[in-house]
């Protein structure tokens, strides 16, 4: 994809330097250098050619968002609603996917018509004491992510090397080394090493479906929508855990900015070209992620809910009760590799979409490693202390309730993302449709009521 060729044009001649240019009169100032600056316009695209082989160019960002869609605190969520309900969270996993998309879509817009990713608008479109907050709230997103991938990756090198838990969360501190590396050879690498990991979970779960062998038709019959989930407080907790492990708040900050990777030129044509490739790119990540996702919750429920088990919500837990109910050794091994590779591949989105925040919001610019280092701390702090005096059992609830905590957040990522793109003024030709700025409205809607409703819960219990 890299290599020269007379249909494709290097950065230099399709991007203007970015201080240079200001889009539309509704932003505040001129665009300052973007996040992820070494990487910007990296990855060349075809001017010319089939559809196919533009296309080609833009695959790879919505991976790096569908890996935020499937990482460790959503299998504790899916494993939990599986479990305890059956095939009847399906349709949020579904609901919850096509929010996805339809949010994903308004940051490929933001990214490429704007040449802002969601950060840097929040920055440039709110004074600081406005600013400010959103950027503590996408920092909380981001450490509850990463609190996740610390105790799934954990987990996984406990279920496969036995590893204590206590150590394995120290040693997913290392994982900054990986990132390092991979950026190091170009962007690329880093979305090639991606689809690779997601490759090898799609066929561990292919094969462990295969050997559950579930009841097709209850599959079909969960996708179709139930007044329950409104009326049952612990559904409804599930049902928000499963819709916070889905549609992520830091990866609309991470899409924003990723998708600003690829060379796409200056043009109004060109850019919105760029729009619709980007968000082809990301429908279809996204379709895979709700693949994946389903096969978590339909794995629970046709191994562990049809024999009775519905309290299971530890993967450690899972994962010893898969051989004797699947009647094979290799099932829970190849469970925890996909866990492991979870862990590994959301450790890469979640660092970027930390620098992504943290330059857009603030202007603050500090090495990668050490950006990585101080997130990974603040998350192993908690997961220490979790594992030490609260035991392994106590892992699958924090998992939960970090997902939880990233649904409560949304709000405030997902609110600024459809003002900003409905806005003609600020995106000038690029400005969301009508029907899409409706979708996207409604999806915030949804999410602040059932939060609403989530608190209520909590406060009149």
């Amino acid at each position: 994809m890299d290599v020269q060729s007379p249909d494709l044009a290097p950065d230099s001649a399709l991007r203007v330097a970015p201080k240079l240019q200001r889009e539309g009169s509704g932003w505040r100032g001129e665009r300052g250098t973007p996040s992820l600056a070494d990487m910007f316009a990296t990855v060349r695209t075809a001017k010319r050619g089939p559809f196919w082989r533009k296309l080609l160019a833009f695959l790879g960002p919505g991976y790096l968002v569908a890996v935020g869609y499937m990482d460790p605190g959503n299998w504790a969520t899916s494993l939990a609603g599986g479990s305890k309900f059956g095939y009847a969270l399906l349709t949020v996993a579904l609901l919850s996917n096509l929010m996805a998309i339809v949010l994903q879509s308004l940051c490929t817009r933001l990214g490429v018509g704007a040449g802002r990713d969601l950060a840097q608008a929040c920055r440039d479109s709110y004074p600081r004491f406005v600013s400010w907050p959103l950027w503590l709230s996408a920092e909380i997103a981001i450490t509850a992510t990463d609190l996740a991938e610390v105790i799934g990756t954990a987990i996984g090198l406990n279920l496969l090397f036995h590893i204590p838990l206590q150590i394995g969360v120290i040693i997913t501190a290392a994982d900054v080394f990986l990132i390092l590396a991979l950026q190091a050879f170009g962007f690329r690498w880093i979305e090639a090493f991606v689809v690779a990991m997601l490759g090898v979970i799609a066929a561990c779960f292919a094969i462990q479906i295969a050997m559950a062998d579930p009841d097709w038709g209850a599959v079909l019959r969960g996708f179709a929508p139930t007044s329950e989930i409104l009326v049952n407080h612990e559904m409804l907790y599930l049902a928000l855990g499963i819709l916070g492990a889905t549609v992520m708040p830091h990866n609309l900050y991470l899409h924003s900015g990723l998708v600003q990777t690829r060379g796409y030129g200056e043009e109004i044509e060109d850019k919105h070209e760029a729009i619709t490739l980007a968000t082809i790119d990301s429908s279809i990540a996204l379709c895979l992620a709700l693949t994946i996702n389903a096969s978590i919750l339909i794995l629970a429920a046709a191994t562990f809910n049809r024999v009775g088990k519905t309290d299971v919500a530890e993967l450690d837990q899972a994962h010893a009760f898969l051989a004797p109910l699947l009647g094979s050794t290799l099932a829970p091994t190849l469970f925890a590799i996909a866990l492991l590779c979870c862990g590994l591949n959301s450790t890469i989105t979640a660092t970027l979409s930390g620098q992504i925040v943290m330059e857009g919001f603030l202007n603050l610019r500090i090495a990668p490693w050490l950006r990585r280092l101080v997130t990974r701390m603040i998350a192993i702090v908690p997961a220490v202390i979790v594992t030490v005096w609260a035991g392994e059992k106590a892992t699958g609830q924090l998992l939960i309730l970090s997902q939880v905590v990233l649904s409560l957040q949304l709000p405030f990522a997902v609110v600024p993302l459809v003002m900003f793109t409905a806005s003609r003024a600020k995106m000038g030709p690029f400005v969301a449709p009508r029907w899409l700025t409706g979708l996207a409205a409604l999806t915030a809607a949804a999410i602040i009521v059932l939060n609403i409703k989530l608190v209520l819960d909590f406060v009149t219990a």
